[in-house]
């Protein structure tokens, strides 16, 4: 049974049309191993917030023609977690990781009265920061019990952090 269901990913993976979201789910690299690297919270982080739409669009398009997924982070520079998730991603493993699957985006909220809307598209209210939140090319959201998760982020690893990330995106 097996052997059948890999044979038939390969064969669906040659068709012209599948082939960007296939070598998407089939190359998907799994996560660096930083284990307790140093993180450096990064002061300014987020853009200033009427750049989130423009942004959320133009990581939509980048999305559709790489097949990867799209990792929106919303949050704010007044945010220590969110200022502390900045230096996870800017780590070099998971920087360069992060490049290889997603489509990444910061979205700043300001003090939750900004971009609010992006998220609610999703079905998702957020309520702390930073919420990350990786949708399909396709507008399907990955992570909806766990949009919030990382809002504890200066508690967390750099491990646990991009552990939690590589899970979320699994489900694809």
């Amino acid at each position: 049974m097996a052997g059948r269901l890999t044979t038939a990913a390969a064969l669906l993976a040659t068709l012209p049309f599948l082939s960007p979201l296939a070598a998407s789910a089939r190359d998907f690299t799994p996560a660096p191993q930083v284990g307790a690297a140093a993180i450096s919270p990064v002061a300014a982080p987020y853009a200033p917030a009427e750049d989130g739409p423009t942004a959320v669009k133009a990581a939509f398009a980048r999305a559709k023609a790489s097949g990867k997924s799209v990792l929106i982070d919303f949050g704010g520079n007044w945010c220590p977690d969110c200022r502390m998730l900045a230096g996870v991603f800017a780590i070099p493993e998971v920087n360069t990781w992060l490049g290889q699957n997603f489509e990444t985006v910061s979205v700043n909220v300001n003090r939750f009265n900004a971009n609010m809307d992006i998220a609610q598209g999703y079905g998702v209210t957020i309520k702390s920061v930073p919420t990350v939140l990786i949708v399909t090319p396709d507008g399907k959201l990955l992570d909806p019990d766990g949009a919030t998760a990382l809002g504890n982020a200066r508690r967390m690893s750099a491990q646990a952090v991009v552990d939690l990330i590589a899970q979320w995106a699994a489900r694809t």
